[in-house]
C-alpha cells in the first residue's frame, strides 16, 4: 500500500514558525513549497529596496527547501511569482534562465498590492516533483 502520509518540509530555525504555517510537505515524489520571501532563517528580511537581492535570497530559499525535501530546481514543475511591481517582469525572466532549465516549470506571475511584510517586493511558491524528468 502505498505511502499517503505529508511529511512536512522544515528548516531550524523555522522563520515561519511565528505565523502559524508550514514551509512545505512532500507527499511521495510531491513536494509543495509555501511562497518563499526575501527572508533569512532567523526572519530578518535582505534586500530592503533592492529587488535583485530580494529575489536571490528567494531563490536559495527554494533551493535550500527543496534539497532539505530530497529535491532540486531542476525538479520544480509549476511556481506562482507574486510581484508587488509588474515593472521587475523582464527580470523575472531573466531569473529563470539563471535558476531553472529548459524545459522551464510551468508558471503565474501576478502583481500584487503588498506581500506579508511591507518591505517585501517578491515571493515564489514552488511545485517539484522529486527526481523528474522534464522533457520537451
Amino acid at each position: 500500500m502505498e505511502d499517503r502520509r505529508a511529511q512536512r518540509i522544515k528548516t531550524s530555525p523555522d522563520p515561519f514558525e511565528p505565523f502559524c504555517l508550514s514551509q512545505g510537505f512532500r507527499i511521495g515524489d510531491l513536494i509543495v513549497l509555501s511562497g518563499q520571501a526575501a527572508m533569512t532563517d532567523e526572519g530578518g528580511i535582505v534586500g530592503i529596496g533592492d529587488f535583485d537581492a530580494q529575489a536571490e535570497q528567494v531563490f536559495r530559499n527554494i533551493e535550500r527547501l527543496l534539497a532539505t525535501a530530497g529535491a532540486s530546481l531542476a525538479d520544480v514543475v509549476k511556481v506562482t511569482i507574486f510581484l508587488t511591481d509588474m515593472q521587475y517582469f523582464p527580470k523575472v525572466v531573466d531569473l529563470r534562465r539563471k535558476w531553472f532549465t529548459a524545459p522551464y516549470p510551468a508558471d503565474s506571475i501576478v502583481e500584487v498590492r503588498a506581500l506579508a511584510l511591507p518591505e517585501l517586493m517578491i515571493e515564489i511558491e514552488a511545485t517539484a516533483i522529486a527526481g523528474v524528468r522534464k522533457i520537451d
